[in-house]
């Protein structure tokens, strides 16, 4: 009967002393977690003043929330 080849057998490295590691990204600027915190607050400030003025604008608190959730997206690309 003939011998069957069988299936390849992925090869088995051994343990590498220094193994091979993906690059860390880049640090962001030092001056980026404070403009993500200037804009998050400008968007507080802007909610504010259009509950002070006497005509609520709802598009003037959409500007808020959106200047709101402009930091939070920019600061979850902190690092």
């Amino acid at each position: 009967m003939p011998k069957s080849k069988g299936r390849k057998k992925p090869n088995k490295q051994r343990y590498e002393l220094h193994p091979h590691r993906k690059q860390r990204a880049k640090a962001s600027p030092r001056w980026y977690a404070p403009l993500m915190l200037v804009v998050m607050a400008a968007g507080v400030i802007v909610i504010v003043w259009n509950f002070m003025r006497t005509d609520n604008d709802p598009r003037v608190m959409w500007l808020g929330l959106g200047l709101i959730a402009g930091g939070f997206f920019g600061i979850s690309f902190w690092r």
